[in-house]
């Protein structure tokens, strides 16, 4: 019955739909036709769909005179753009385009609700609030007004820019008046770039005193934007900026301040910018700039802990079986220990490598590359100076599964290195060779219980390599790390101005087990052997004199999301050299990171002092609007505190407040202890980002 009352109002209403260009279809319980035909009348569960808005109410009159609609409510509407009204009885032209809305409700977004006595639409684009409440607060039932509302004599929203714009409009928290502003302009949810002043960001700094972060936003199109954060204390004027674009094959970000305040007599700033671009032959061409006027600004205006800055241009291209990169890079060091001048502030290098298969199996790669330092003054007491290095390379590697399960993996390596000095008083030029062989076993045995599959694998390598040529200064080798990654490396250190020589051995046994229930864990322990001492690596690195410490690792995962890891290398004394640990826990409640690590003095490696150091970083949600966070290092060597903070954070539906305390404890000649306060208020509803679900006070 329902289809065919429908389908009559179609046929009466063609001219109607001829005009519209697209039909509207009409469906009531009880449909009326008066008036000679003129006047429509429908009641009982009607809907109307027209242009995708769908409107239904209680009764609804259509004059074909005047084309109005007469609705009685409760009324709902929502258009085609997702905004929903809500009325007790409207008038609106047939296409739901035109017309007043009384004791009405506009809600965006499904999350701002602008509740006013009178709504008039305009084509559709404008919608125009007579005496009007805006929150994202939920309303309750009982009459406790909401947290915060907006009351304003006129609100106007522009669906099509996407703005709000506020006459005489009045702030209000529990009801109670804050301030006054004649006019306002803010962006409806669905928007998600608008030119306009952001949340300000309360700040207070032992060093800087109280002051207040003005970030303002402008949008210079759909792919560029500019942020800029004036900074106002009683000891300090900043301008901060950051700049944005996008392109079609790429993308760059420019961040940088400049300030004068009493803490030097200077003018101080930074510059950060990075950006990535695809080239048309298919590789990667980055840039990243990092650069500070002093060593302690990036702590003190809390930019970043970085104590040493790089700039990088680089260019990266990756097939299928060749690899071509390149890359320059200018390093700045802010620790108060190191100079500049005395490090190679500029290394390039260029690489290229290429893969094949031979005809006698394996894998065969072979490449060349070319690095450089230079430095910015002559050598000086430590006799360094620039060095260049061109080398070229040949590995081939294979392996196989013999019929017992005994698996075999061998390499053999190739290298020629040419390096050339300048200014150097501890080297001249010279042309290294270094040939490597190695050949390593492997016996995976695994078993498969009730509840877990257990694997126990013991590994055995033997590998020699010997080196011809003269000496060359050792600067990028100089830090290595013995771990379950480098156990069965054919070189353990980190770079090529130093090399493993003669023959050694590796010892590993390695146990894993992969719970049903999802418990796993695994357990590494590994030794290297060797016929003489390599004098290149330091004693806490493990891996001096003709037999290393012992490599003891562990991991451990829960389903609960707890995940542990940790390292040690114990000497043949029992003593350990060096340990480290990791802990993660991750569920509904908690998120913590908590972190051990010791390392023992060692001249070698510039550290004359212990390093024995925990730290911690945790969030706990006591329930849907409160949460606390901690962070915190603490030197267990000095016995104090390197730094703190604490976080405390509020939310619920319509607002979030999070209050945040830290303290720097480390102290040097350029860098002084401080306190840091910040404080940041946000109202949900005017912005693109959605903060997520949380219980309004309706349900107290």
């Amino acid at each position: 019955m329902i289809r065919r009352i429908a389908l009559v109002v179609l046929l009466w209403l063609w001219p109607l739909a001829l005009a519209a260009q697209a039909p509207a279809t009409l469906v009531a319980d009880r449909i009326l036709v008066q008036d000679s035909g003129n006047q429509l009348i429908a009641e009982g569960n009607v809907e109307v769909f027209h242009d995708g808005t769908r409107l239904s109410a209680a009764r609804i009159t259509y004059d074909r005179s005047t084309d109005q609609l007469a609705i009685i409510g409760p009324i709902f509407i929502r258009t085609a753009e997702g905004e929903i009204l809500t009325a007790d009885r409207a008038s609106l032209d047939a296409r739901l385009e035109r017309g007043l809305l009384r004791g009405a409700r506009l809600i965006l977004d499904e999350r701002l609700q602008l509740a006013a006595d009178r709504i008039d639409r305009v084509d559709s684009r404008y919608t125009q609030l007579t005496r009007t409440a805006a929150t994202s607060c939920k309303v309750c039932d009982d009459g406790r007004p909401p947290l915060w509302e907006i009351r304003a004599g006129r609100v106007v929203h522009d669906s099509e820019a996407r703005q709000l714009y506020f006459e005489d409009a009045q702030f209000r928290v529990y009801d109670l008046p804050i301030f006054w502003l004649p006019r306002m302009r803010l962006p409806d949810p669905t928007l998600t770039r608008a030119t306009g002043l952001l949340i300000p960001e309360p700040r207070a700094t032992d060093q800087l005193g109280l002051g207040i972060k003005l970030p303002y936003f402008i949008r210079l199109g759909d792919h560029r934007d500019l942020t800029l954060t004036p900074y106002l204390s009683p000891e300090t004027t900043t301008l901060d900026a950051r700049y944005r674009q996008a392109y079609l094959n790429g993308l760059i970000e420019l961040r940088g301040g400049i300030t004068n305040d009493t803490l030097t007599d200077a003018p101080r700033g930074y510059l950060f910018a990075e950006g990535a671009f695809r080239l048309k032959d298919g590789g990667i061409l980055r840039f990243d700039v990092e650069s500070a006027s002093d060593d302690a600004y990036l702590l003190d205006y809390d930019i970043s802990g970085a104590d040493r800055l790089d700039s990088e241009l680089s260019y990266t291209r990756v097939e299928d079986r060749q690899m071509r990169r390149a890359h320059v890079t200018l390093y700045q060091s802010l620790r108060a220990a190191e100079d500049n001048d005395r490090l190679p502030p500029v290394v390039a290098e260029a690489a290229w490598e290429r893969r094949t298969t031979p005809s006698i199996g394996g894998t065969l790669t072979f490449g060349g590359a070319l690095e450089g330092h230079l430095r910015t003054l002559d050598a000086g007491p430590d006799g360094l100076g620039d060095t260049l290095r061109a080398g070229a390379t040949l590995d081939w590697r294979r392996s196989f599964v013999t019929r017992p399960g005994l698996m075999i993996e061998t390499e053999a390596g190739l290298r020629l290195d040419h390096y050339a000095f300048s200014d150097d008083a501890l080297a001249d030029d010279t042309t290294r060779t270094r040939t490597q062989l190695g050949t390593t076993l492997r016996y995976p045995l695994i078993r498969k219980g009730p509840q877990a599959t257990h694997l126990l694998e013991p590994v055995l390598q033997f590998a020699w390599s010997d080196q011809s040529g003269g000496a060359v200064p050792n600067e990028d080798s100089s830090t290595a790390e013995f771990d379950q990654t480098s156990l069965l490396s054919l070189s353990r250190f980190p770079g090529e101005d130093a090399t493993e020589t003669g023959a050694r051995a590796a010892l590993g046994l390695s146990w894993a087990r992969r719970g049903d229930r999802g418990w796993n864990s695994r357990l590494t322990f590994g030794r290297v052997l060797r016929d003489r001492a390599e004098p290149d690596f330091t004693h806490t690195s493990g891996l001096d004199g003709t037999a290393s410490d012992w490599l003891i690792a562990a991991a451990l995962e829960s389903p609960e999301g707890l995940a542990l890891q940790g390292r040690t290398l114990v000497d043949d004394a029992a003593q350990v050299t060096r340990a480290e640990a990791l802990l993660d826990w991750s569920n509904a409640r908690l998120d913590l990171t908590a972190g051990y690590i010791f390392l023992p003095p060692d001249t070698e490696e510039d550290r004359a002092d212990p390093v024995r150091e925990i730290s911690f970083d945790g969030t706990y949600r006591f329930n849907e609007n409160w949460s606390a966070g901690l962070d915190m290092r603490y030197d267990l060597a000095a016995g104090s505190p390197s730094q703190a903070g604490l976080d405390v954070g509020w939310r619920n539906e319509c607002v979030t407040v999070d209050f945040s305390v830290s303290r720097r404890f480390t102290s040097s000649t350029s860098v002084q202890p401080t306190t840091d306060f910040g404080l940041l208020v946000g109202l949900t509803g005017f912005s693109a980002g959605r903060v997520g679900a949380s219980p309004g006070r309706c349900q107290d």
